[in-house]
């Protein structure tokens, strides 16, 4: 079967629709061609802006093997470039640190500001001359990459044709607008490394049919049948009716201003595509970003926010703790489905229509990328 027809057998309605097939888990060629439409085409996570929270903050960073740079300017702007000398392509970054000055490129010491203007360039035009009139700095700034933030997420459109981050993610933002309140990263972030495509990192995220095998110790209070399935057209997830507030006696996290009733007992995980995983609660939020490191590696960094700057350090250790738990109990899970996907005569499997509706939904939504 050509890849088209496999696609398009991947969009039929649930009850008929086979999965990716395997070799877009295992063949590299397939994991560079989804790159450039699936991650570089649309609104993909590159980290949080919490990894720079000061003036001069700069992180290097990949997204799918393109090389940027998340960096605070000096009015506190979030900004992303690409993260190479526009002189000879260097790499000006190698390492998280604080800009001081100028970034400098370690190979011939030209100079861009936070903003990315091009402000030095010694010896450009011989010996001691450090202007060449042919060489036009105002032309020659640092390669911005679109960015929007939300939720603390830094999202970017690397090949720029994506629809507004807004209009793109209009449903979204809309579900979740009782949460728009300012968030405060609890400093606690913790990173998985993970042997399997980033893919299926998603599709675990995004259902809770496997909550009674895999996670028994959530499914002990919130239980199968008190989840729910999400599911729209650029993101996916499931809900619960059931959430219980962390307490140590009397104290609990502070929560968030506003909330309608519903809230009280229920919580929202939503998998927004192409590859940011995402959790509202009453009192404390997540955004775990999923940087694809090849066709079979996988890093999540997970950040956990809470709704005052001052909160309890012993509850937060807890919270952390627990969810690290949970989200370690997934691993087995995702790297023995990436094994999986070495069998020839697996198709890309089925989906119960009424448990697999999101990750159906997300296949769909790469099938719809990648064709067009």
């Amino acid at each position: 079967m050509k890849d088209y027809d496999a696609l398009a057998a991947v969009r039929r309605p649930i009850a008929e629709a086979n999965g990716l097939p395997n070799h877009h888990y295992t063949a590299p060629q397939t994991y560079a061609s989804e790159a450039q439409a699936v991650l570089h085409g649309s609104w993909a996570a590159l980290g949080v802006a919490a990894q720079v929270p000061r003036t001069g903050d700069a992180v290097p960073l990949d997204l799918a093997g393109a090389p940027l740079l998340l960096i605070r300017d000096r009015e506190g702007t979030v900004r992303v470039f690409q993260n190479v000398c526009r002189h000879r392509g260097m790499i000006l970054v190698a390492e998280p640190r604080r800009i001081e000055g100028a970034i400098r490129c370690p190979y011939h010491s030209w100079c861009y500001s936070t903003k990315g203007d091009l402000v030095a360039t010694p010896h450009v035009g011989g010996p001691g001359r450090n202007v060449d009139p042919q060489v036009d700095r105002s032309t020659l700034g640092l390669i911005e990459v679109r960015s929007h933030v939300w939720r603390d997420v830094v999202f970017v459109n690397l090949d720029g044709t994506a629809p507004p981050f807004e209009e793109a993610n209009a449903t979204a933002l809309a579900r979740w607008s009782e949460f728009e309140a300012p968030l405060y990263h609890d400093g606690r972030s913790f990173t998985l490394e993970v042997g399997c495509n980033w893919k299926l990192a998603v599709e675990n995220y995004c259902e809770s049919y496997h909550l009674p095998w895999v996670h028994p110790g959530l499914n002990a209070y919130s239980r199968l049948e008190d989840h729910y399935n999400i599911e729209d057209g650029g993101f996916a997830g499931q809900g619960t009716t059931v959430y219980r507030q962390l307490t140590d006696g009397e104290t609990r996290f502070p929560d968030f201003p506003g909330l309608s009733a519903k809230w009280d007992t229920g919580a929202e995980y939503l998998a927004l595509f192409p590859n940011v995983l995402l959790g509202v609660h009453r009192d404390h939020a997540f955004a775990i970003v999923l940087r694809p490191e090849g066709v079979d590696r996988t890093t999540e960094d997970v950040h956990i926010y809470y709704t005052t700057p001052e909160f309890d350090a012993g509850l937060a250790d807890r919270n952390t703790a627990q969810w690290r738990e949970v989200f370690e109990e997934d691993v087995f899970v995702v790297e023995g489905m990436q094994r999986g996907r070495a069998a020839p005569g697996f198709d890309g499997g089925r989906f119960s229509p009424a448990m697999d509706g999101p990750t159906h939904r997300f296949h769909a939504w790469v099938a719809e990328k990648l064709t067009g």
